[in-house]
């Protein structure tokens, strides 16, 4: 796919991040979609496939907070590579802000998503949303 259709999808998921709506974004996520979270938290590693990111991190995830969005500031987008400055303003349900700043590296194939790397404020991740217990953990 061409730059400008990498960008016109961006421009679309996180048009819909920032009003609460994730459709376009799980809609771009090819089958084989892997979620890298950078750092040495609980929540740092890899999730492959785009069932398992689902599962295992987007729904225990989205448990944890009231409200979530987030707002684009820079899309940068090179062929099959993006880069896309966002910040988030969310609220968990213990009543805790947590307003991280992103910068989220996206890799196309064929239009849709196959990779996510997220580089964000990991200490901000421990303080308002403690340790992550993975699905399936007793």
């Amino acid at each position: 796919m061409s730059t400008e259709a990498n960008r016109a999808t961006l421009v679309a998921i996180h048009d819909g991040l920032s009003r609460s709506d994730s459709r376009a974004f799980l809609d771009a996520m090819a089958e084989d979609f892997s979620w890298i979270m950078i750092g040495t938290t609980d929540w740092s590693g890899a999730y492959r496939g785009k069932a398992t990111v689902r599962k295992e991190l987007l729904r225990p995830l989205m448990k944890r907070f009231k409200s979530y969005r987030n707002a684009p500031e820079r899309i940068i987008v090179d062929g099959d590579w993006a880069a896309v400055q966002c910040r988030g303003d969310a609220e968990t349900v213990d009543g805790k802000r947590y307003d991280n700043t992103y910068c989220w590296v996206y890799r196309f194939r064929d239009g849709l998503i196959v990779e996510l790397t997220e580089y964000m404020d990991t200490q901000l991740v421990i303080e308002a949303l403690g340790p992550f217990e993975r699905a399936g953990a007793q």
